[in-house]
This record gives structure tokens, sequence and C-alpha cells, in this order.
């Protein structure tokens, strides 16, 4: 077996039509189940077109346990690319300030650019643009380069 690419990612969320409204409103995501407006569901999914749904929410209902803090096993992020430039992850970083995100940090890891932020649960999401002219299918050894401070 060989995997072919990363299909899609499933959250479990408190409040479904919070969560959607995140990433249909904030990020941008095309929802495409239920539709925005129809009769309130306990999921949700999106797509970018690529395929069926790259994500999908599940409520849980208000008194699930939340992500504990720290050093845990589990996800610790996932990464959505928002662009081929910097001036494309500004755009992006201010769209999500605007509209009131809790922004977690920035990083230069070399061969991207990353923004991170949480979603209203406390999944955290890089956003990021992979930086050009950066070969790494040529030298693997670039994608741990040190990690350094991200300035937009």
């Amino acid at each position: 077996m060989t995997v072919q690419e990363l299909g899609h990612l499933v959250l479990y969320v408190r409040d479904v039509r919070r969560s959607a409204a995140f990433y249909r409103d904030v990020l941008g995501w095309r929802q495409i189940v239920p539709e925005p407006g129809a009769e309130p569901s306990v999921v949700a999914a999106f797509s970018g077109g690529r395929t069926h749904h790259e994500l999908l929410l599940i409520e849980v209902g208000e008194d699930a346990q939340p992500i504990p803090a720290g050093r845990r096993v589990g996800l610790y992020h996932f990464g959505l690319k928002v662009g081929e430039s910097d001036d494309e992850l500004r755009d992006a970083l201010l769209g999500v300030r605007e509209a009131g995100a809790r922004v977690v940090g920035a990083s230069d890891h070399g061969v991207t650019h990353s923004v991170y932020l949480a979603d209203p649960d406390g999944n955290e999401i890089e956003l990021y643009i992979d930086v050009p002219g950066v070969d790494w299918a040529a030298d693997p050894s670039v994608v741990m380069a040190p990690i350094r401070p991200l300035r937009l």
C-alpha cells in the first residue's frame, strides 16, 4: 500500500453552528453540507474543490471535554495553504485578525512561512505559503531547518 494524499480531516466540535461559521466566514472554506442557511445539523462539511470534503465537523455538545493544554498525545495542528506569497499570507493574517480569531504564533520554517491560530474549540490551524525557490524535493533536509521568527 502507498498513501497517495491526505484525504480529509474530521473534528469533534462543541457547537457545529459556531465552528461552521468560523471555517466558512473567517477562513473562507466553502461549506457543502448543510448548505449555509439550511436547517441546523450536527455535522458540517467543507470542500476546497479538490475532493468531496476536506473537513467534516461533528457536534458533540457544550459539555464535551476540552482539548488538554500543553504536551499531549494527539493532533497538534493542521495546515492550510493560503496562497503563493507573503503578501497573500499577510492578507490572510489581516482577515483572521479582523474577524477576531485568536492568533497563537508565526514561524519561518525555511520551506514555509506560517501563521498559527485557534478555532473556537482550541484546535490549532496553520495558515501557510510555500517559500518560493526552496527545493525540498532535491534536499529534504531543508524541511527540518531551524525554525525562525516570521517577519511579515
